[in-house]
């Protein structure tokens, strides 16, 4: 079993066979002997000669700085143990991760599972089978498609199943190494992002490589119903069309099935929306694609390390409308004067709860059309088009 382990966790693995590795998001173990899973009490037994045994508990998902609740722990027991006896031997490797977590929200989803699971598995070239904890056959059936890429074989529901399986070695946990990004030098086969992204063209049949290829300039609109939404949405648009762009508003209900919605977005040229998990479609966008994201107050630091810096790993160029006070909705709710407005960090050192409720769950957006059009100009500008 090829694992990109280095250092003390590389010598440890192969003295030892087992060998697990603390990240600052995520801890992954790996087993390259037979272990035997049961899924009824998720433990995974790991027969050793040694006296000397260990114990280890994991929560197979990549942000445990967040201790979510909603993470099954997994234990794994090595050692000269007593394990039971097998209901199914597999010829392949398990890889033990959790659909729970911040699943639900198509940012975390691939920041958090399908990314680490590419960097993790890819290069086991399908010789490899999941068993899935907090199992959601709603969030299987989301990403079938990639699963299947990576696995041909059929996951492991632990909850349905509560049987005792052999494996010829484990992997408990995804390797996480930063938000929407992959560090190439880090992956055994030096995988990168672009690797990544003709992996999603592949799974799902997008025909668009470049932004060459659209013929006009396709301008797709994350359109927010909840918080963060743009106020003067109509009029946004009306402008976004008089400069030439063919222009796509698009709902949240409208990305729910990501097969045909990937297609969509691959058709696009520019992607527009407000600091929001819908900016993660830029995933799909083909190579050269411009987008913009606008960025609310108290934002900054997370539409940047989100989707700013790792569009320019995508191939993609990026461009950064940042609000000014009088363009949120906050100004109106507490004043121009107040901290709110004028001292983010003295909310945020409030606790994150109470920096949510104020900057991501309780703002929205008026756009000032004469400082936005000059973005737009800009993206018209890149893509090879001149605005009228």
């Amino acid at each position: 079993m090829v694992f990109n382990a280095i250092g003390d966790d590389r010598t440890r693995l192969e003295a030892e066979g087992f060998s697990c590795h603390n990240g600052l998001h995520a801890d992954v173990c790996v087993a390259n002997k037979p272990v035997r899973i049961d899924t009824k009490a998720m433990k995974i037994y790991i027969p050793s000669d040694s006296n000397k045994s260990l114990e280890r508990i994991v929560k197979p998902y990549a942000r445990k700085e967040d201790d979510m609740q909603n993470v099954t722990p997994v234990k794994m027991l090595k050692g000269n143990i007593n394990p039971p006896a097998c209901d199914f031997t597999h010829n392949v490797t398990a890889v033990i991760f959790s659909s729970g977590g911040f699943a639900g929200n198509l940012f975390h989803e691939f920041n958090e599972i399908i990314i680490p699971l590419f960097i993790t598995c890819r290069h086991f070239q399908s010789r490899l089978k999941f068993i899935i904890t907090d199992y959601s056959a709603q969030w299987v059936q989301k990403y079938n498609q990639i699963l299947t890429q990576i696995s041909p074989y059929a996951a492991i529901d632990p909850e349905a199943d509560g049987k005792v399986h052999c494996f010829p070695g484990a992997i408990v946990g995804l390797q996480f190494h930063d938000n929407l990004v992959l560090n190439s030098t880090d992956i055994p086969g030096g995988y990168s992002m672009t690797d990544f992204k003709h992996f999603l063209m592949e799974t799902y049949n997008l025909k668009i490589k470049h932004v060459s290829e659209v013929e006009k300039p396709v301008l797709m609109l994350i359109s927010r119903q909840n918080s963060r939404r743009f106020l003067n949405e109509d009029e946004m648009v009306k402008l976004m069309e008089k400069l030439g762009f063919q222009v796509l508003v698009i709902p949240p209900g409208r990305m729910s099935k990501l097969k045909k919605f990937a297609r969509v977005v691959n058709s696009c040229s520019v992607l527009v929306g407000a600091h929001g998990a819908g900016m993660a479609n830029e995933l799909f966008l083909p190579t050269g694609a411009v987008v913009i994201q606008a960025v609310p107050l108290g934002l900054e630091w997370a539409s940047t390390a989100y989707f700013g810096e790792p569009a320019g790993g995508m191939g993609l160029r990026y461009l950064e409308y940042k609000i000014e006070p009088e363009e949120s909705s906050l100004i109106n709710t507490y004043g121009r004067d107040h901290l709110v407005i004028t001292d983010v960090g003295s909310i945020i050192a409030k606790g994150y709860q109470a920096f949510r409720a104020v900057y991501v769950d309780g703002q929205d957006l008026k756009i000032n059309l004469t400082r936005f059009r000059e973005t737009l100009i800009e993206a018209m500008q890149i893509l090879g088009f001149s605005a009228p």
